[in-house]
């Protein structure tokens, strides 16, 4: 009896068709939202510099690197949901957590960039927070890691409601 070239993985992998699909389903909303996020804010850079911000701000070079890293990571985390049996109960919950909270990921730029509002930016991102800790628990539920994977996402969110007021109340 001769023993496998390779170890034996616990889940049979992925179709190669299959994975690329999902991958592709992952990456789509996600893209989506940078894009749309982007489409929002940089045509209102010029009236950010002139919000009275506070000094615990991070310097503007970080934002890109920080949100291309947090959106890379929503993706690996949806994509490993995604994955999943068809038949796993909260699946389809998951699913839909994800969907809302990207939904709520594009809102936030174009309420405080876009409708140039402070206020209203804040109120969308204290709902994205609410949705980013929904999500992260229903992915923890399909998937132990994909739960994981938000959390920098969440305490990011966090920093930047707590930014978006200092602004909202400066302003």
């Amino acid at each position: 009896m001769s023993m496998p070239s390779r170890p034996l993985s616990r889940r049979a992998a992925l179709p190669r068709r299959q994975a690329i699909a999902y991958a592709a389903a992952a990456l789509a909303p996600v893209l989506c939202a940078m894009l749309l996020g982007t489409w929002a804010v940089l045509p209102n850079l010029g009236w950010y510099a002139t919000l009275h911000r506070p000094s615990f701000r991070p310097p503007g070079w970080l934002d890109g690197p920080v949100w291309a890293l947090l959106h890379l990571l929503m993706a690996w985390a949806f994509f490993r949901v995604l994955r999943r049996p068809d038949w796993m109960p909260d699946r389809p919950a998951a699913i839909r957590a994800f969907l809302v909270q990207i939904g709520l990921d594009v809102l936030w730029p174009f309420a405080f960039f876009a409708a140039r509002s402070p206020k209203l930016g804040f109120a969308a991102i204290l709902a994205l927070l609410v949705a980013v800790v929904v999500c992260g628990r229903r992915f923890g539920q399909v998937e132990r890691v994909a739960g994981w994977c938000l959390v920098p996402y969440g305490f990011w969110i966090g920093f930047a409601a707590l930014l978006n007021l200092s602004i909202a109340i400066r302003n």
